[in-house]
């Protein structure tokens, strides 16, 4: 074992040729468990990983996270006419961070809501042993509580579009959600949410589907019954098209856990180490 612990920040050139910032954490062993690739939520900054990241370091993994472009450290100046595909996160930037890792130990995905999706997207997805997805969603109101609906509305049909129209982006930070979103990114996620099945449903997506039926891999989804974002059955609404891949779902009480809530960004918290446990043995057999 080494005497390693922290990160060290690095820059990743995407195939587009875009700067990314990313978080490499060394393994606390000699030769890592494996390495896993963390692909977190739209919005979030990788920082709010780090407690994931070092607990798994500790235990011998290997972990890359990064900032999506024109997201944290991978955002320009002013997100002002900042053009964004929300599919390049994963296409490009994820890709990236894929590439990364050398090929002799086995490398696999951590997502959380948005890494769900960027698995079925990745170009070098063959490359991974499987993913664990935490928060999996298919971002239909119609899936969520009605509370929840009525909030989420809003947010897409009247806050949202007045205040890009406004700044020219979403300020998501001043809503308190997390890190503000490039317009086109906010535009393609508010469409694809009009969809029971997200972007599956989408005419000018048609590739998609069979793009996802090809995946192989093992798939572990977890979704806490109190993630009013992403219950169970809007993960199954979206999970089902990963029609090849080996599944097995959780339907997570905060209470088997022993915390009050989960909501949709409790997986990461303080707290919720016994279910990073038991995600770090479900990748440790697989590896």
């Amino acid at each position: 074992m080494t005497d390693y612990a922290g990160f060290e920040e690095i820059e990743l050139i995407t195939k587009d040729q875009t700067t990314i910032k990313a978080h490499h954490y060394a393994s606390s062993y000699n030769r890592p468990m494996a390495r896993l690739l963390i692909a977190g939520a739209t919005g979030v900054p990788q920082g709010f990983y780090k407690r994931f990241a070092l607990y798994a370091q500790s235990k011998g993994f290997e972990i890359l996270s990064l900032d999506y472009r024109g997201i944290g450290r991978s955002a320009p100046k002013t997100l002002k006419n900042y053009e964004v595909d929300y599919l390049d996160w994963a296409r490009q930037d994820l890709a990236a961070g894929l590439d990364y890792f050398e090929n002799e130990i086995p490398i696999f995905v951590i997502g959380h809501s948005y890494g769900g999706h960027a698995f079925g997207l990745l170009p070098n997805v063959e490359r991974t042993k499987g993913l664990v997805c935490m928060a999996m969603t298919a971002g239909w109101a119609g899936h969520m509580p009605i509370h929840e609906q009525i909030r989420v509305n809003f947010l897409w049909h009247f806050l949202g579009p007045i205040i890009v129209a406004n700044k020219g982006y979403l300020a998501w930070s001043a809503l308190g959600f997390g890190e503000d979103l490039p317009k086109r990114v906010f535009d393609q996620w508010k469409y694809w949410c009009r969809f029971p099945h997200y972007f599956f449903d989408d005419p000018k997506q048609p590739h998609l589907k069979g793009q996802f039926k090809k995946i192989d891999k093992p798939i572990w989804a977890i979704n806490a019954i109190d993630d009013t974002w992403g219950l169970p059955r809007s993960r199954n609404a979206f999970l089902k098209h990963y029609e090849g891949a080996q599944i097995t779902t959780k339907d997570l009480n905060p209470h088997d856990l022993g915390l009050k809530s989960i909501g949709h960004m409790g997986y990461f918290r303080k707290g919720a180490e016994p279910l990073w446990d038991q995600v770090l043995d479900w990748v440790k057999i697989r590896a």
